[in-house]
């Protein structure tokens, strides 16, 4: 009962459902993309409740905080229930203001964009992440 206990962050991340696959997870860890206090840390630290972690999966970063240990993967709607996401709110609407950004679609043949051009799709992009004033 002692080894059940003890449970890795790959295989917790896993079963959470924040990674596909435990490699993934592996894999994340050695990157240096799951952080525990600022720290990176390895596949095979212990997880506790009341445990926080800094989880950077592509252009999405989350900081969640374990609830309750999950030792095998389950559906969505439980593996929720395991752990806080407690993101702050500005960091996941601007994860979420990326995909409504518009698509800059040149015409097929225009060629390569003038030096106006450029300055143009330029500030056009600037203007699209700054915070308005």
């Amino acid at each position: 009962m002692a080894e059940q206990e003890k449970l890795r962050i790959d295989k917790y991340l896993w079963a959470i459902r924040l990674f596909k696959t435990r490699t993934l997870a592996t894999e994340a860890c050695k990157a240096g993309r799951i952080k525990q206090n600022g720290q990176n840390i390895k596949a095979s630290a212990i997880v506790k409740p009341g445990d926080v972690y800094q989880v950077s999966k592509g252009i999405e970063k989350k900081i969640i905080e374990v609830v309750e240990l999950l030792y095998n993967r389950v559906e969505s709607k439980i593996a929720v229930t395991k752990y806080k996401d407690i993101t702050p709110l500005e960091e996941t609407q601007g994860y979420k203001s990326v995909f409504h950004s518009p698509v800059l679609i040149r015409d097929r043949g225009a060629g390569r964009p003038t030096k106006r051009d450029r300055r143009e799709i330029d500030d056009l992009t600037d203007n699209l992440f700054e915070e308005d004033k």
